[in-house]
């Protein structure tokens, strides 16, 4: 009886987060979903008015191609964000991490490919061979999504 109770209990608690966090709407491709934490209203404020705001979501930068990657990603993320908010460690403003800018530079360089394409040719073509820096459109453009 003692391990169902437990049981019973994480369920009920886990259900109770879940909801109270508005877990389904993170399901979704919504952008108002990840504005549910104060944290990310002057992210999704900006992205109202960017550029992206009429050919891009969320998801569309921030999440790798396909269903199982996109939601394993959602998953990690959801996770991370749960326990940084739960305890109050996490800085503010948020800041992206070297995992999600990653796929945040991959998810540019998809959407743009024929200008990155030429950009990076020509970047090869004139790199010094010591400059083994590789070219980042976010490092330049990192408000294009979130900015004016």
């Amino acid at each position: 009886m003692g391990l169902s109770a437990l049981l019973g209990v994480a369920i009920g608690i886990g259900s109770f987060t879940f909801a109270y966090a508005k877990g389904a709407s993170y399901m979704t491709d919504d952008p108002t979903a990840c504005a549910n934490c104060h944290v990310m209203q002057d992210q999704y404020s900006e992205w109202t008015n960017s550029s992206h705001h009429a050919v891009a979501v969320c998801n569309d930068c921030h999440t790798p191609p396909g269903f199982v990657s996109k939601y394993l990603s959602k998953a990690r993320n959801g996770w991370h964000h749960s326990v940084a908010f739960t305890s109050g460690g996490f800085h503010e403003p948020i800041q992206i991490t070297p995992h999600n800018r990653a796929i945040t530079e991959q998810r540019c360089r998809s959407c743009h490919q024929p200008i990155v394409q030429a950009i990076d040719a020509h970047a090869a073509s004139t790199r010094d061979e010591r400059d083994d820096a590789s070219i980042s459109c976010i490092r330049c453009h990192n408000d294009v999504g979130h900015g004016p």
